[in-house]
């Protein structure tokens, strides 16, 4: 015989109206407590995406590529008004810059007028810095022209067939300069300075490039340390995206011999000029 406890049973009431509230109470608790961590105002997340976002642009515009328009038609049809370009600011820290790479500099100390002082008004300079940051709007002081002429070069127009040579070697030309353009009608012979470069405009009849600033420090180069980065992709608008290779006149071999020379016969001249100060060395040295 077992014992039972009949239905009206106050204990057995007691356990099913006790046991099962508690029982669904504990597993809502760990729900309700997921449901208050998660409820995190919307308006937060997005403060933390806009500061991030721009806290990474300033720093890939600081440190590793930026966005330039172009202003003007002086590297047409290579680049045209209103184009805007990725520059890279790393890509010197790998390799030298070399002819026939397209580049951003700075003009100020070397070309064109002292960069403007910034707008009194607050809100003026925000805005400015913020279209910066896409392209937008160009810095006054920047320039983009073409290498022809490193440090060392000697750079000439024109030779019989009115084309520009470098070190002797002439340079075709026609393949990125405006249709139709001669590559200069302004004569030119110079050597380049250590640490400058020569440049010119893909628009020949139309840029202000180094033929233009004799009277300004350098003759007309500009300081290789003022070089911004080098110009390697159009990425806007978007019919004209686009890569910008170093044309093939420059990567012919007998440029790079041409420059090769001057360079070894300076290196024979200073192992000629090491041998004669050891000769006379030796002479001192045998008179002692």
């Amino acid at each position: 015989m077992t014992d039972q406890q009949s239905p009206g049973d106050p204990g057995q009431q007691n356990g099913r109206d006790t046991a099962e509230p508690d029982a669904q109470a504990g597993q809502e608790a760990p729900e309700t407590g997921k449901r208050k961590r998660r409820a995190r105002p919307f308006w937060r997340d997005l403060v933390v995406i806009v500061i991030a976002a721009l806290v990474l642009t300033i720093l890939l515009k600081a440190f590793v590529v930026e966005v330039f328009s172009i202003p003007s038609g002086s590297m047409e049809n290579t680049l045209l008004p209103g184009d805007r370009v990725l520059v890279s600011k790393l890509v010197y820290d790998f390799r030298h810059i070399d002819r026939g790479d397209i580049v951003v500099f700075s003009g100020q100390g070397s070309w064109g007028p002292e960069a403007p002082p910034p707008p009194g008004n607050p809100f003026v300079r925000a805005w400015d810095a913020a279209t910066n940051l896409i392209g937008i709007t160009a810095p006054g002081t920047d320039y983009i022209k073409r290498v022809i002429g490193l440090p060392g070069d000697h750079v000439v127009c024109c030779d019989a067939k009115g084309r520009i040579t470098v070190n002797g070697v002439p340079l075709n030309e026609q393949s990125y300069i405006y249709p139709g353009d001669a590559p200069s009608r302004t004569p030119f012979d110079i050597t380049v300075p250590a640490g400058r470069l020569w440049v010119l405009g893909d628009n020949r009849a139309d840029s202000d490039d180094s033929r233009y600033h004799n009277n300004d420090p350098g003759q007309g180069t500009v300081p290789e340390s003022a070089v911004v980065g080098r110009a390697f992709l159009i990425i806007w608008p978007p019919s004209r995206i686009n890569d910008l290779p170093i044309p093939s006149t420059f990567q012919q071999a007998a440029l790079h011999a041409a420059a090769a020379a001057p360079a070894l016969a300076g290196s024979g001249a200073a192992l000629a000029g090491g041998a004669l100060v050891r000769r006379r060395r030796r002479r001192r040295y045998a008179q002692v």
